[in-house]
Formats: C-alpha cells, structure tokens, sequence
C-alpha cells in the first residue's frame, strides 16, 4: 500500500491549514490559556475604559479657572472657587487726586454742570425742607450723568474716575469718612476671578461692546439693522448653540458612564457563568450550570437590551453634538468674517441704563433711600458688608454650600449649574432680586440676571433675596401653565390658599426662604410644618446636613424618613 495522499485529499487539506489560525492549540490545557489571554485582554480594555471614565468625572468635578469667557456656562464647574484675595495690599492713590472731582464732571455736557449745582445747593443747605428737595432733584441729575457717561466705558481712554464714580457712586471723594476712603482705595478693581459679577461700569462696558445682549424689557426697542444687531444676531445663535452643545456633551458623558457601568455588570455575570468546577470522582470532567447560574441568563439578557436602548441614545446624542459643533464652526467662521470691536448703537446703550434705573429703584424700594451719591451720611457698612465683588461670592458660596442646587437647571433629568450674570449696583437698598431668570431663546444653559445693591444693612441678606427670587421663577416658568398646581411653586401656593394668606406669593416665599437658609438649616423651628415640608423636598439642604439635623428635631427626623420612602417607591 502506497504511503503518497491522494493529490485532491493533499489540496483540501492545504486550503484547511490556510484557512487555520497560526497556534498550537492541540491539547486542553493550551485552549484554556488562550480563553485566560483573551479574557486578560478583554478586563484590560475595560480597565482602560474605567479609568478614562474616571479622569474625566474627575475633571468634571474640578473647579475651572482657565480664561473660558464669563459668557459662556462653564457646566463642568460645580464651585465657587474660593477667595483668597479680599482686597489689594497697597491703596490706590485714585481718590487723592485734587483733580478728581472737575476731571469726572468734565466733558459731560449740562447734565454734569446740572449736577454739580444741585450736590452744591445740597451741601451747603442747612434747611430741612429745601435739602430734601435738592436730595429727590439729584437722584434724576445724576442719572441724567451717567447715562451721558455710559457709551465711553466702552473706550480705553476713559478717565478712570469716571468708572468709579458709576461703579462706587463716588464723585466727590471727600463725602468719604477716613476709613472709607481706605477700604475702597484697596478694593480690587479688576475681575480675577472669572465669575460673571460686575460692576456697573463693568456691565454697560460689555452691554457697549456688544459682548452680551441688553437686559429684556418690553420698553425698549433694539435696532435691528446695521453690523451691530447683526453682531447681536450671531451672538445669541451661538449661545443657543453653546448651550445645546453643552448640554449634549453632559449626556454623552453620562450615557458613556451607564454603558460601561453596564458592561462591567455584564462581565461580572459572563465571569461567574463560566466557573465550573470539577465533578467529585468524574475529573476532569465539570460540573453543569447551577441555579444561580442558570438565573444569570435572564440577567445578561436584560443588561444586553439596556446596552442596545442606551447605545441607541448614545448615538443620536452623539449626532446632535457632531451637529451642534458644525454649526458652532459655521459661527465662528461668521463671527470671525465681522468687526470684533463693534459698538452697539446709543438707543440700546440709554436703554440699558434705563433698566439699570429701574433695577436700582427696585433694591430700594418706594419707601427706600434712593440718594445716588456715595456719601458717608448715608454709608454705614463694615468692609465685609459691603457689596464688592469678592465680598458677594463669598455670600453666594455660603448660599450654595446650604442650597446645593440654588443655581441648577434640570434638563433631560441632568442638573446644571449656571451661575445667573450679577450687577453690582451702588445703591443704598436693602433687597436683591432676579430681573430675568434666563434667556427667552436659550432656557437650557443661558445665564439669568440678579441685581444686587452695594451698600445693604446686611449683605447676606440682600443676597438670599436675590437667589430666592431666581429660585422662585426658575421654578415657575418650569412649571409653566401649571405652577400654580406642580413642582415647588404649586405646593407653596396650595399651602397659601389652604390658609387663606393675601398677599404677594413671590414675598412670602422670599422671606421663608431667608428663614429657611439662617435658621431651619441650624436646626432652629422658624417655619411652618407644611412649608419645612416643601422646601426639605424641593430645596435639600446637602446629605450631611441632612444626616446632622436628623439628629437635633423629630420633626426633621420624619423629614429625613420621607426622603428614605419617596427612594423606595417610584414617585420620588
């Protein structure tokens, strides 16, 4: 018998070692060093995800301090960065000039001159009834000379007196007490700390810059021709897409973070339905599927069938975002083509200070002292109290340290944080409010506008009215036709009505609200049962002080029980 293979077995054969991959996997034990290498390889990638995701939820929970414009939400910043820096080491000497006063009047046409007659008659007066006339005259006077003083805050060469007499109200710098006169020369005049709180010169600089849109009201017209409205046009697209593209990212990164969570659920499972030990007395022979591991298989099941729904989500976010980046490209190209430095016209600048009137009328009140002159007659805050800027995000850091979410905006399930643009108005009122919660075209990461006044009894005060006021139509216009039934306004006012309680809802809520921060969240009963239970649901304290005031009351004890009930039940 010939030992020659058939020439057609021969070339089958050849085709089969072709077609087989290049290793030895002869015998048992090499088959299961080859299943180890691959399953070496597969936690290896895994772990690579894993740790890719944690870099950059690490990065997400850093607070920013890079050079990102104050207009455009950063959404990875979860905190103020703390304020090291309260006031300059070495005074300025810009209040000692001799020439100050006749430099910041100068140039400002009879508006100036106007005002410098009446703060003489008013100086001079030592009648009681004529100084109180003169007092109400110059508060239109010197509104009358800032709105002529408005368009050059945009322009470089502007006499800096001149920006500090908008932003402090200072145009007479010896109206100052000595110790006044200290603390504002040492106040900080640039904005280092990247956060959108200005100053009023500050705020009409950008407003004539065209960096940021004029505040919304139904009384003032914009132009809507010329390179500035178009400037104005490119903007807000481009916050709209800013806020979307953002947004998106966030929901990217989340469902990034479900599918390998998911993943790693399901390598757990395929690891443990793998295990097979070997039979007593039947070796190498192993063992068949145990109950428990025949009950992976339905849980396998279900991890692949929430890995398919969230890969479908994924890549539709995905698309939106590659979308919502062309876009933001194609602006940018535009945005590009155009003037950086085109002003807005002066129809829009005298409107915004119109606004800014109003705003600073509103932190006085009608009964309120509404004398615009920085004068020490009427000053009476310590250095801390005093609205500066550093001074006021200290305050707003505290709020939030109680109020976590005081800033956060719900979109798709997902909070952001989106710090409300501040004007610092130089104002001796006493209460903060929200002049627009946010932009009407982009409601997902636009920046809303509080006021806040400068020369306040109690700054923490005036900034709780602030925030509880954006607290207030944040929740509101969320809730839309139904807020006075739904959400945080629905119950507030339900618990009103049941009551029977006249008067403002906004007020009374902003006072709760004040009496929630300072006092509930030092464990001290100020409010009523029901308002306790709508703001413990709707505006948590943080868990650990949760966990602390559990401790001190059985009512925040049943509080904290309900929490643990709404967890367990699917209407939490």
């Amino acid at each position: 018998m010939s030992d020659e293979i058939d020439p057609s077995i021969a070339a089958l054969l050849s085709e089969t070692e072709d077609s087989l991959p290049q290793q030895k996997a002869l015998n048992p034990s090499d088959s299961l060093l080859s299943n180890v290498v691959e399953d070496n390889s597969f936690d290896l990638q895994l772990e690579k995800q894993k740790a890719a995701l944690k870099n950059l939820q690490a990065q997400a929970k850093t607070v920013s301090t890079g050079p990102k414009s104050i207009h455009e939400p950063d959404l990875n910043v979860k905190q103020f960065a703390p304020i090291t820096k309260f006031f300059e080491d070495t005074p300025s000497k810009d209040y000692d000039d001799p020439a100050y006063y006749k430099t910041c009047l100068s140039g400002e046409g009879q508006s100036s001159q106007r005002l410098h007659q009446l703060l003489a008659k008013y100086l001079n007066c030592t009648d009681k009834k004529d100084r109180t006339v003169y007092r109400q005259q110059m508060v239109t006077a010197y509104w009358e000379f800032l709105k002529n003083l408005a368009p050059k805050m945009a322009n470089p060469n502007t006499a800096k007196c001149k920006h500090l007499a908008m932003r402090f109200g200072v145009v007479l710098p010896s109206l100052f007490a000595p110790e006044h006169k200290d603390f504002f020369s040492r106040a900080i005049y640039k904005n280092t700390t990247n956060e959108p709180i200005m100053y009023m010169d500050e705020w009409i600089s950008e407003i004539a810059t065209g960096k940021f849109k004029p505040s919304a009201t139904d009384e003032v017209k914009t132009s809507s021709r010329g390179p500035a409205a178009e400037q104005q046009r490119i903007m807000a697209l481009k916050s709209k897409n800013s806020g979307k593209l953002q947004s998106v990212e966030s929901l990217v990164t989340v469902k990034e973070s479900e599918r390998l969570q998911l993943e790693m659920e399901v390598k757990d499972r395929v690891s443990e339905l793998c295990r097979h030990p070997e039979i007593l007395g039947l070796a190498p022979h192993t063992q068949p599927y145990s109950d428990n591991q025949r009950r992976l298989f339905a849980e396998i099941s279900q991890r692949f069938h929430a890995l398919q729904k969230v890969d479908r989500e994924l890549t539709n976010y995905i698309k939106e975002y590659q979308e919502a980046k062309s876009v933001e490209q194609t602006l940018e190209s535009k945005s590009s083509e155009m003037v950086q430095e085109v002003n807005v016209g002066l129809e829009e600048i005298n409107g915004e200070m119109g606004t800014i009137r109003q705003m600073a009328k509103m932190t006085c009140g009608r009964q309120g002292n509404q004398f615009p002159v920085f004068t020490r007659e009427f000053f009476h805050c310590m250095d801390k109290n005093t609205g500066f800027r550093e001074n006021v995000i200290r305050e707003l850091t505290w709020i939030e340290s109680i109020d976590p979410e005081c800033f956060c905006r719900i979109h798709k399930n997902i909070p952001h944080r989106i710090v409300p643009y501040v004007l610092l108005v130089p104002t001796y009122g006493d209460s903060g409010f929200c002049w627009e919660p946010f932009d009407r075209y982009n409601r997902i990461t636009s920046r809303g506008r509080i006021c806040i006044p400068m020369y306040p009894r109690d700054l923490r005060t005036a900034c709780l009215t602030a925030v509880a006021d954006l607290r207030w139509q944040v929740a509101k216009e969320k809730a839309s036709f139904d807020w006075m039934t739904d959400g945080l306004t629905g119950h507030y006012y339900q618990y009103l009505e049941e009551h029977k309680m006249k008067g403002d809802v906004k007020q009374f809520f902003i006072e709760d609200y004040i009496l929630w921060m300072t006092k509930e969240s030092n464990g001290t009963q100020k409010l009523e049962k029901e308002v306790r239970g709508i703001f413990w649901r709707y505006m948590p304290f943080p868990q650990a002080l949760k966990d602390e005031l559990k401790k001190r009351s059985l009512c925040y004890q049943e509080l904290y029980q309900r929490d643990i009930n709404r967890s367990m039940s699917d209407g939490y």
